[in-house]
């Protein structure tokens, strides 16, 4: 959680606006940074014990929770609130990571089929853990992930706009394999436009990308910026042309939230739940997943533009009110009832 992933944001976003609203909230959370799959079924173990009386609604997010399915009877209604559905994230994966996400979703299984409630941030990820896990549809409910839409456009009026001597293109992700993000460093490679990629994440693809970024000969092209605390972020965002996301597995993707309230163009992939939250040819242009060569000329045609992407920025501004925190919580206390 404090690593500061989109989990994190979400939840965090979440609870403050829940509390907004008078709702009395609790966090439980690992005093371990680290999210191993053991240490994580380790802290599962400890709530076991946990007293949970006075409590209107028990939330765990992901497999978290697990253990409480023992419980009987339950005063307290037991939601189950899935960001990434693990069994669909793992197909995309390979090695020790593949290994642990599905461990991890076995539990994910289980926890889901025990809960009261089952919420989900899109339909994408809605018809993945019916597909995925076998879950009765009736169970699910469909809550999007928020922003604080008007908090962030304060953050953005403080930020520096510092010229830049070519375009920017940012990318935000955790860099694993289903982030994809070297279809963005192939593209960059392929396109005939100036402009420099950055690419703010860090992951266990870290070190893979930068060496394909030296076998492209991209240089300054490609700057890498790793993990970098959320105000840096914010002048990342104030200081790029467009956003990009070629992510093939998202089971939302709050950085989309974060660029529409920007005001930048998307170029994304057409993949996942990415349709979903972004409204294709209004606010964003999207691209066959995988897709370098489509990627490139997608990108090549918007620096050409300004006007189309002045007109994808404003429309995402609009867009974007739709996933205020405060219509989220909304949602969400009406997907407990």
């Amino acid at each position: 959680m404090r690593q500061g992933s989109g989990t994190y944001v979400g939840i965090a976003v979440l609870r403050r606006a829940l509390e907004a609203r008078g709702a009395v909230i609790e966090s439980v959370a690992p005093a371990h940074t680290s999210a191993g799959a053991w240490r994580r079924l380790w802290f599962n173990f400890g709530l076991r014990r946990r007293a949970l009386d006075g409590f209107t609604a028990v939330v765990g997010f992901d497999l978290d929770g697990v253990l409480l399915s023992h419980r009987r009877p339950r005063p307290w209604l037991d939601v189950a609130s899935i960001k990434g559905v693990l069994g669909e994230e793992m197909q995309f994966e390979r090695g020790w990571i593949r290994a642990r996400l599905g461990l991890q979703a076995r539990f994910e299984r289980w926890r889901v089929h025990q809960a009261d409630r089952v919420l989900v941030t899109s339909r994408y990820a809605a018809e993945a853990v019916i597909e995925r896990y076998g879950l009765d549809p009736g169970k699910l409910r469909v809550v999007p992930e928020p922003i604080e839409v008007a908090a962030w456009h304060t953050r953005l009026a403080a930020a520096e706009r510092v010229p830049a001597e070519v375009p920017v293109i940012l990318c935000v992700a955790h860099l694993y394999p289903r982030k994809d993000v070297a279809t963005l460093l192939r593209a960059r490679a392929q396109m005939r436009q100036p402009a420099r990629v950055r690419i703010v994440g860090d992951g266990p693809e870290f070190a893979r990308l930068q060496e394909l970024a030296r076998r492209l000969q991209l240089g300054p092209q490609a700057e890498f910026l790793g993990h970098i605390p959320r105000a840096r972020l914010t002048d990342e965002y104030r200081n790029a042309d467009i956003f990009c996301l070629p992510s093939r597995q998202e089971g939302f993707g709050i950085v989309l939230l974060e660029a529409m309230a920007a005001a930048l163009p998307i170029v994304a992939a057409r993949a996942a739940a990415i349709p979903e939250v972004v409204a294709e040819g209004e606010c964003a242009l999207l691209f066959p997943p995988g897709d370098a060569v489509a990627l490139a000329a997608t990108l090549d045609r918007l620096l050409g533009d300004e006007s189309q992407r002045q007109d994808l920025g404003q429309k995402g501004q609009r867009h974007v009110l739709r996933y205020d925190a405060a219509r989220v919580a909304e949602a969400f206390l009406q997907a407990l009832g």
